[in-house]
């Protein structure tokens, strides 16, 4: 399918995604790496307290508030 045709039946609202190989699809930056960390055990019994309360996991815990920590760090040293 050209390019054209496959603009056009997405803007007419049609469902595009037959046209596209999505076994190999892949999100840029976000591969997973698997990271061992040892943290004391009453920080483990914080991290488990809040995920808890949020009603989240240990690890999507310490993910989201290391992400947000990074994009703050980030954000501060933009030139």
């Amino acid at each position: 399918m050209k390019a054209k045709t496959l603009d056009e039946k997405f803007d007419d609202g049609e469902d595009v995604l037959g046209a596209f190989d999505l076994s190999k699809a892949r999100r840029p930056n976000q591969e997973q790496k698997r990271v061992n960390v040892d943290f004391p055990a009453w920080m483990v019994a914080s991290l488990d307290k809040e995920a808890r309360h949020l009603g989240v996991t240990r690890q999507s815990i310490i993910k989201v508030w290391l992400a947000e920590r990074l994009e703050k760090t980030a954000s501060i040293h933009k030139p």
